[in-house]
């Protein structure tokens, strides 16, 4: 095991990367990855990094030079001889040789494309223009580098022994954690925390003692590398970003409307079981279950990732209900701003109605709040979203308008076209 106190210690060479490998990024990219690949291989997208905590001027602490020693270092990393013989012989939700020869043969020759750096006002203004399957694979290491850069302008103030008590610190809050959630019965949690992870050895460390201390009860992780690493199932299915360029390709508002169901069709049409989990709430939950063609009943389960989670949940349930589904035969995935109090009131709300699990995120991989001065070392939300497709802006509503994004415009006329009203706002966090 890595005493990551005395690593970030010795990290001061003249570059020590932070990502390491293609592979350091979530399942679901990797899928989502070979699916546009297949299917929409020559749109042309931009990828824009958002900063929703404005609070964090993150270009007044990060240097412009480190940054793009970094993003440069990922440039020029491609596929391991021993990564591609883990893609193309491992056993994914059982299913061997998930991925094809023709698209491991193009991941392997995969270089990411470049990217456009600017200050403005205490910010970063990070972009990513091209391919849309070759762009889609810097959102994650981008945030990873970006949260992890953050850190070390935090950490390299301190004193060795400082950081050996503040990652005893974070360790014991860390297994407190996994210590209440040993008292969990019939518990099912994966670790969704890599892009806002404080960085990759603290979440490879996460990751080890969610596993020495759930057991079974830990699903795996939706980090490739771990996972591979680690001997880990490799979690994760499919996001937003689907529907957003989907719709963004929209000729009228007809096509619009139905971009949502053409991304689970495309998706069907590639994977079955487990790997079928439907993401409702693009352009809101209530619209999206009211309209759906019948054959997406009989998908396997639903992630629940915006709003109120125990009313996505409840709609979830009534709308199995209503095509003749049994509730008890689904999942439902928890994945948004979760830590052990939600985890605990969720699980006991809905267990013995429903099969129950979680995508522990940001709280698990990204918990120092409280252990520096000033809450230095907080988490914040960062993002890194397609913004625009064929040159015409994408759109997320999201079941929590204070997620929403896209032009006014837009947004008004997606509100029309998928009949969202008013909204709950929740609160941000991560």
């Amino acid at each position: 095991m890595v005493d990551i106190a005395t690593r970030v210690w010795n990290h001061k060479w003249k570059i020590d990367p932070i990502v390491r490998s293609l592979i350091d990024t979530d399942f679901y990219k990797v899928l989502m990855c070979q699916s546009i690949y297949r299917n929409k291989p020559d749109t042309q997208v931009t990828f824009s990094l958002i900063n929703r905590s404005k609070s964090i001027r993150l270009a007044d602490l990060i240097d412009e030079g480190e940054l793009r020693e970094q993003l440069d270092h990922i440039r020029s990393l491609s596929l391991t001889r021993g990564e591609s013989t883990w893609m193309r012989g491992n056993t994914f939700y059982g299913k061997r040789s998930m991925f094809t020869p023709a698209f491991m043969d193009w991941f392997e020759n995969l270089r990411l494309p470049p990217y456009h750096l600017e200050k403005r006002d205490g910010q970063y203004e990070l972009t990513f223009e091209g391919a849309w399957p070759e762009v889609m694979l810097w959102e994650i290491p981008a945030l990873a580098v970006l949260m992890e850069l953050r850190g070390r302008a935090v950490l390299g103030t301190m004193g060795r022994f400082e950081l050996q008590v503040l990652y005893a610190r974070a360790m014991t809050k860390l297994w407190e954690k996994v210590e209440q959630l040993q008292t969990i019965p019939d518990l099912r949690i994966a670790d969704f925390g890599t892009r806002r992870r404080h960085s990759f050895l603290w979440q490879d460390w996460c990751v080890q003692a969610m596993s020495e201390g759930l057991g079974r009860a830990f699903t795996g992780t939706s980090n490739c590398l771990i996972a591979k690493n680690r001997d880990l199932e490799a979690i994760g299915t499919n996001a937003h970003e689907l529907p957003m360029v989907y719709a963004a390709l929209a000729q009228d508002d007809a096509a619009l409307a139905q971009a949502p169901y053409d991304v689970l069709s495309d998706w069907q049409a590639e994977h079955d079981g487990n790997l079928r989990i439907i993401l409702p709430d693009t352009y809101g939950t209530p619209g999206f279950l009211e309209n759906a063609p019948d054959w997406l009943a009989g998908w396997t389960g639903m992630r629940i990732d915006s709003g109120d989670p125990a009313t996505g949940a409840e709609n979830a349930i009534s709308w199995w209900k209503s095509r003749g589904e049994d509730p008890m035969d689904k999942l439902v995935i928890f994945s948004d701003g979760l830590d052990v109090d939600k985890i605990i009131e969720l699980q006991r709300q809905f267990a013995g109605r429903v099969r129950v699990s979680f995508g522990w995120g940001t709280m698990l991989t990204n918990d120092f709040k409280g252990l520096v001065a000033d809450d230095a070392l907080a988490p914040f939300s960062l993002v890194c979203k397609a913004v625009a497709a064929n040159g015409s802006p994408t759109v997320k509503l999201s079941d929590n308008p204070n997620k929403a994004m896209g032009p006014a415009a837009e947004i008004d006329r997606y509100k029309r076209v998928f009949g969202v009203g008013e909204q709950d706002k929740v609160a941000v966090v991560v």
